[in-house]
Protein backbone atom coordinates (compact mmCIF):
# COMPACT_ATOMS: atom_id res chain seq x y z
CA UNK A 1 0.00 0.00 0.00
CA UNK A 2 2.69 2.50 1.09
CA UNK A 3 6.31 2.03 0.05
CA UNK A 4 9.04 4.48 1.07
CA UNK A 5 12.57 3.92 -0.22
CA UNK A 6 15.69 5.79 0.92
CA UNK A 7 13.71 9.01 1.52
CA UNK A 8 15.87 12.07 2.22
CA UNK A 9 14.13 15.35 3.04
CA UNK A 10 15.45 18.81 3.94
CA UNK A 11 13.79 22.02 5.11
CA UNK A 12 13.46 24.40 2.15
CA UNK A 13 14.36 27.55 4.12
CA UNK A 14 17.35 26.29 6.10
CA UNK A 15 18.66 23.49 3.87
CA UNK A 16 18.70 21.34 7.01
CA UNK A 17 18.40 17.58 6.46
CA UNK A 18 15.56 16.09 8.54
CA UNK A 19 14.96 12.66 6.99
CA UNK A 20 18.15 10.77 6.20
CA UNK A 21 17.17 7.63 4.35
CA UNK A 22 13.77 6.36 5.54
CA UNK A 23 12.77 2.89 4.34
CA UNK A 24 9.28 1.65 5.16
CA UNK A 25 6.67 -0.67 3.67
CA UNK A 26 3.10 -0.78 4.98
CA UNK A 27 1.11 -3.60 3.32
CA UNK A 28 -2.65 -3.33 2.69
CA UNK A 29 -4.76 -4.06 5.75
CA UNK A 30 -1.96 -3.59 8.28
CA UNK A 31 -1.35 -1.14 11.13
CA UNK A 32 2.19 0.13 11.62
CA UNK A 33 3.27 2.42 14.47
CA UNK A 34 6.24 4.80 14.53
CA UNK A 35 7.72 5.88 17.86
CA UNK A 36 10.82 7.92 18.56
CA UNK A 37 12.30 10.76 20.59
CA UNK A 38 11.43 14.40 19.85
CA UNK A 39 13.11 15.72 16.73
CA UNK A 40 13.58 12.29 15.15
CA UNK A 41 11.55 13.25 12.04
CA UNK A 42 8.24 11.47 12.72
CA UNK A 43 5.93 14.41 11.98
CA UNK A 44 8.12 15.54 9.06
CA UNK A 45 7.51 12.14 7.47
CA UNK A 46 3.73 12.58 7.76
CA UNK A 47 3.91 16.13 6.34
CA UNK A 48 6.06 15.11 3.37
CA UNK A 49 3.76 12.19 2.53
CA UNK A 50 0.70 14.47 2.61
CA UNK A 51 2.36 17.22 0.56
CA UNK A 52 2.87 20.05 3.04
CA UNK A 53 4.92 23.03 1.79
CA UNK A 54 8.31 23.89 3.24
CA UNK A 55 10.12 20.62 2.57
CA UNK A 56 12.19 19.39 -0.35
CA UNK A 57 12.84 15.76 -1.19
CA UNK A 58 16.54 15.41 -2.01
CA UNK A 59 16.58 11.66 -2.65
CA UNK A 60 14.40 8.55 -2.56
CA UNK A 61 10.79 7.78 -3.38
CA UNK A 62 7.35 7.19 -1.88
CA UNK A 63 4.52 5.35 -3.63
CA UNK A 64 0.88 4.72 -2.72
CA UNK A 65 -0.57 1.62 -4.35
CA UNK A 66 2.27 1.82 -6.89
CA UNK A 67 1.62 5.48 -7.85
CA UNK A 68 4.32 8.12 -7.26
CA UNK A 69 3.04 10.03 -4.24
CA UNK A 70 5.68 12.76 -4.32
CA UNK A 71 4.70 13.76 -7.85
CA UNK A 72 1.10 14.59 -6.85
CA UNK A 73 -0.49 17.77 -5.51
CA UNK A 74 -1.89 17.44 -1.94
CA UNK A 75 -5.48 17.21 -3.20
CA UNK A 76 -4.45 14.50 -5.70
CA UNK A 77 -2.89 12.51 -2.86
CA UNK A 78 -6.15 12.81 -0.92
CA UNK A 79 -8.21 11.66 -3.92
CA UNK A 80 -5.77 8.75 -4.37
CA UNK A 81 -6.67 7.65 -0.83
CA UNK A 82 -4.21 9.31 1.57
CA UNK A 83 -5.54 10.83 4.80
CA UNK A 84 -3.63 12.73 7.50
CA UNK A 85 -5.11 13.25 10.98
CA UNK A 86 -3.33 16.25 12.48
CA UNK A 87 -1.74 16.53 15.89
CA UNK A 88 -3.50 19.89 16.33
CA UNK A 89 -6.63 20.11 14.11
CA UNK A 90 -7.36 23.72 13.12
CA UNK A 91 -10.58 25.63 13.68
CA UNK A 92 -12.39 26.96 10.59
CA UNK A 93 -14.83 29.67 11.77
CA UNK A 94 -17.81 30.31 9.51
CA UNK A 95 -17.65 26.92 7.76
CA UNK A 96 -20.24 24.43 8.98
CA UNK A 97 -19.05 20.92 9.73
CA UNK A 98 -21.68 19.38 7.42
CA UNK A 99 -20.79 21.72 4.54
CA UNK A 100 -17.10 20.98 5.03
CA UNK A 101 -17.63 17.21 5.07
CA UNK A 102 -19.98 17.13 2.08
CA UNK A 103 -17.70 19.36 -0.01
CA UNK A 104 -14.68 17.18 0.83
CA UNK A 105 -16.48 13.91 0.10
CA UNK A 106 -17.95 15.11 -3.20
CA UNK A 107 -14.74 16.74 -4.44
CA UNK A 108 -12.94 13.42 -3.91
CA UNK A 109 -15.73 11.44 -5.57
CA UNK A 110 -15.60 13.85 -8.53
CA UNK A 111 -11.80 13.52 -8.79
CA UNK A 112 -12.21 9.73 -8.94
CA UNK A 113 -14.94 9.94 -11.59
CA UNK A 114 -17.69 8.84 -9.17
CA UNK A 115 -21.15 10.32 -8.84
CA UNK A 116 -21.51 13.02 -6.17
CA UNK A 117 -23.80 12.39 -3.19
CA UNK A 118 -27.06 14.33 -3.03
CA UNK A 119 -27.88 16.24 0.16
CA UNK A 120 -30.28 13.49 1.27
CA UNK A 121 -27.79 10.67 0.54
CA UNK A 122 -25.00 12.50 2.34
CA UNK A 123 -27.19 13.22 5.38
CA UNK A 124 -28.11 9.56 5.70
CA UNK A 125 -24.47 8.40 5.53
CA UNK A 126 -23.05 11.05 7.87
CA UNK A 127 -25.70 10.37 10.53
CA UNK A 128 -24.96 6.64 10.43
CA UNK A 129 -21.20 7.18 10.69
CA UNK A 130 -21.55 9.78 13.47
CA UNK A 131 -23.77 7.44 15.46
CA UNK A 132 -21.34 4.53 15.13
CA UNK A 133 -18.51 6.80 16.34
CA UNK A 134 -20.62 8.13 19.25
CA UNK A 135 -20.51 11.67 17.86
CA UNK A 136 -23.29 13.96 19.02
CA UNK A 137 -25.46 15.22 16.15
CA UNK A 138 -25.05 18.75 17.58
CA UNK A 139 -21.33 18.63 16.69
CA UNK A 140 -22.30 18.29 13.03
CA UNK A 141 -24.17 21.60 13.13
CA UNK A 142 -21.28 23.64 14.50
CA UNK A 143 -18.46 25.34 12.53
CA UNK A 144 -15.46 23.04 11.98
CA UNK A 145 -13.70 22.46 15.33
CA UNK A 146 -14.82 25.85 16.71
CA UNK A 147 -15.27 25.54 20.47
CA UNK A 148 -14.53 21.81 20.32
CA UNK A 149 -12.58 20.15 23.12
CA UNK A 150 -9.37 18.31 22.23
CA UNK A 151 -11.24 15.00 22.23
CA UNK A 152 -14.06 16.37 20.04
CA UNK A 153 -11.55 17.69 17.49
CA UNK A 154 -9.87 14.30 17.25
CA UNK A 155 -13.20 12.44 17.00
CA UNK A 156 -14.26 14.89 14.30
CA UNK A 157 -11.15 13.88 12.33
CA UNK A 158 -12.06 10.21 12.75
CA UNK A 159 -15.51 11.10 11.35
CA UNK A 160 -13.81 12.81 8.37
CA UNK A 161 -11.77 9.63 7.88
CA UNK A 162 -14.91 7.48 8.05
CA UNK A 163 -16.65 9.67 5.46
CA UNK A 164 -13.69 9.88 3.05
CA UNK A 165 -12.85 6.15 3.35
CA UNK A 166 -9.13 6.53 2.53
CA UNK A 167 -6.81 3.62 1.73
CA UNK A 168 -3.89 4.93 3.79
CA UNK A 169 -4.53 6.72 7.08
CA UNK A 170 -1.69 8.55 8.82
CA UNK A 171 -2.36 9.57 12.43
CA UNK A 172 0.18 12.16 13.59
CA UNK A 173 0.28 11.99 17.41
CA UNK A 174 -3.49 11.92 17.48
CA UNK A 175 -3.35 11.02 21.19
CA UNK A 176 -1.58 14.22 22.26
CA UNK A 177 -3.60 16.27 24.73
CA UNK A 178 -6.30 13.63 25.18
CA UNK A 179 -7.49 12.19 28.46
CA UNK A 180 -7.91 8.42 28.76
CA UNK A 181 -11.65 8.40 27.91
CA UNK A 182 -11.23 10.60 24.82
CA UNK A 183 -8.31 8.47 23.67
CA UNK A 184 -10.37 5.29 24.02
CA UNK A 185 -13.15 6.81 21.90
CA UNK A 186 -10.67 7.84 19.20
CA UNK A 187 -9.06 4.38 19.27
CA UNK A 188 -12.49 2.71 18.99
CA UNK A 189 -13.19 4.87 15.93
CA UNK A 190 -9.90 3.85 14.32
CA UNK A 191 -10.47 0.17 15.12
CA UNK A 192 -13.95 0.36 13.57
CA UNK A 193 -12.32 1.49 10.30
CA UNK A 194 -9.73 -1.29 10.14
CA UNK A 195 -10.21 -3.44 7.06
CA UNK A 196 -8.28 -5.55 4.55
CA UNK A 197 -8.14 -2.69 2.05
CA UNK A 198 -7.12 0.07 4.48
CA UNK A 199 -3.75 0.62 6.16
CA UNK A 200 -2.74 2.80 9.09
CA UNK A 201 0.49 4.52 10.05
CA UNK A 202 0.19 5.61 13.69
CA UNK A 203 2.79 8.12 14.89
CA UNK A 204 2.88 8.34 18.66
CA UNK A 205 5.05 8.99 21.71
CA UNK A 206 3.13 6.70 23.99
CA UNK A 207 2.46 3.01 24.39
CA UNK A 208 -0.95 3.83 25.91
CA UNK A 209 -2.49 4.52 22.48
CA UNK A 210 -1.09 1.22 21.21
CA UNK A 211 -2.87 -0.58 24.06
CA UNK A 212 -6.09 0.34 22.24
CA UNK A 213 -4.93 0.34 18.59
CA UNK A 214 -2.99 -2.92 18.37
CA UNK A 215 -0.25 -2.45 15.74
CA UNK A 216 1.12 -5.27 13.60
CA UNK A 217 4.57 -3.69 13.46
CA UNK A 218 6.31 -1.03 15.58
CA UNK A 219 9.18 1.06 14.17
CA UNK A 220 11.61 3.16 16.17
CA UNK A 221 12.75 6.36 14.46
CA UNK A 222 15.85 8.33 15.46
CA UNK A 223 17.86 11.03 13.73
CA UNK A 224 15.85 10.91 10.52
CA UNK A 225 15.74 7.18 9.88
CA UNK A 226 14.07 4.03 11.12
CA UNK A 227 16.62 2.28 13.32
CA UNK A 228 14.68 -0.74 14.59
CA UNK A 229 11.43 -2.58 13.79
CA UNK A 230 9.59 -5.29 15.68
CA UNK A 231 6.26 -6.44 17.05
CA UNK A 232 4.05 -4.71 19.65
CA UNK A 233 6.51 -5.80 22.37
CA UNK A 234 8.96 -3.17 21.03
CA UNK A 235 6.57 -0.41 22.17
CA UNK A 236 6.43 -2.00 25.64
CA UNK A 237 10.22 -2.05 25.77
CA UNK A 238 10.28 1.70 25.04
CA UNK A 239 7.60 2.32 27.68
CA UNK A 240 9.65 0.54 30.33
CA UNK A 241 13.21 1.50 29.39
CA UNK A 242 12.96 4.63 27.21
CA UNK A 243 14.93 4.97 23.96
CA UNK A 244 18.45 4.98 25.42
CA UNK A 245 19.00 1.20 25.29
CA UNK A 246 17.70 0.87 21.72
CA UNK A 247 19.74 3.84 20.49
CA UNK A 248 22.88 2.49 22.15
CA UNK A 249 22.22 -0.93 20.61
CA UNK A 250 21.85 0.41 17.04
CA UNK A 251 24.79 2.80 17.47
Amino acid sequence: MLKISNLHVALEEEDKQILKGVNLEVPAGSVHAIMGPNGSGKSTLSYVLSGKDGYKVTDGSATLDGADLLDMEPEERAAAGLFLAFQYPVEIPGVGNMTFLRTAVNSQRKARGEEELSAAEFLKVVREKAKSLKIDAEMLKRPVNVGFSGGEKKRNEILQMAMLEPKMCILDETDSGLDVDAMKLVAEGVNALRSEGRSFLVITHYQRLLDHIQPDVVHIMADGRIVKSGGPELALEVEHNGYADILAEVA
